[in-house]
């Protein structure tokens, strides 16, 4: 007898399965025959819900920055933090929360999901972003910084963090990375106008990231 699951359980099974395999056999190598033969749907079922792999993957891959993105607004919008406790929270509210997020974070580093890996980063900054620009005028408003491009400063500074620390990319000797957070603050103070020494905190961030 066929068990009929509710619409939103039966979409979460397919993506708790793809992702599953995603970081076992890899996402190159995982096909959508496989999700299915894991599961035991039929490939209608899984197209009714996925137009396909790649598909599946921006899911997976949304489902894993939605929790990030959802508390950067929750922090943004609150009233009783400062520019700098807001930048400093949102920050520090992307790392892994849970073994289970961080064994994912450890598996985009493999070779095989290079892919997965590539879009989480692209989605991190284009979800980011917007969020943080807030920030920065309402630090613009306040006279903390002063700079004509909020919004493409924030782009470049995420770009800049988020590929130059990722481990999976860059493999840096530990002074190394020192030298490149003391360069990244000079550079952030420098784009937004900042007062010398206002982030200082973010050396904090990156060893409590560590």
């Amino acid at each position: 007898m066929r068990i009929t699951k509710e619409h939103e359980e039966r979409r979460n099974e397919i993506l708790d399965t793809a992702e599953m395999l995603f970081f076992t056999k890899g996402y190159t190598r995982t096909t959508v025959n496989d999700v299915l033969q894991a599961i035991g749907i039929a490939k209608g079922t899984f197209y009714y819900y996925f137009k396909s792999k790649e598909e599946v993957m921006d899911a997976v891959v949304m489902r894993f920055i939605d929790a990030g993105v959802v508390a950067a607004k929750r922090i943004a919008s609150n009233e009783k933090l400062s520019v700098h406790e807001k930048l400093l929270q949102i920050i520090m509210a992307q790392k892994p929360d849970t073994d289970r997020k961080g064994q994912m974070i450890e598996q985009f580093h493999e070779p095989d999901n290079a892919q997965i890996h590539q879009k989480s980063l692209v989605e991190t900054i284009l979800q980011l972003t917007p969020i943080l620009t807030e920030v920065i005028e309402q630090g613009i408003e306040e006279k903390l910084f002063q700079t004509p491009y909020p919004k493409e400063s924030m782009e470049f500074l995420l770009v800049a963090s988020q590929f130059l620390f990722d481990e999976g990319i860059f493999k840096w000797q530990p002074e190394e990375i020192i030298q490149k957070i003391q360069a990244f603050i000079y550079i952030m103070e420098t784009t937004l106008g900042a007062e010398k020494g206002s982030f200082s905190y973010v050396t904090q961030m990156f060893e409590e990231s560590s």
